[in-house]
């Protein structure tokens, strides 16, 4: 995989638990996290769109201890 421009969230404190996202060339969206930056994840920008809406909304609530 080239190099990719990495964004940290604006949620993330400077320490741990940062999530991180960039765009591929193939205009997919890749995640990752700071305490394993080697293991990425890819979606589409759909996808994502629709996960994040859902957590706004509410929708994995039920997914809380």
């Amino acid at each position: 995989m080239s190099a990719l421009d990495w964004q940290k969230s604006s949620y993330s404190s400077e320490s741990v638990n940062c999530v991180h996202l960039a765009i591929a060339p193939d205009l997919s969206v890749k995640l990752r996290e700071s305490d394993e930056p080697d293991v990425v994840i890819g979606t589409s920008p759909d996808v994502l769109r629709a996960l994040l809406l859902g957590v706004k909304a509410g929708e994995f609530d039920h997914l809380t201890t």
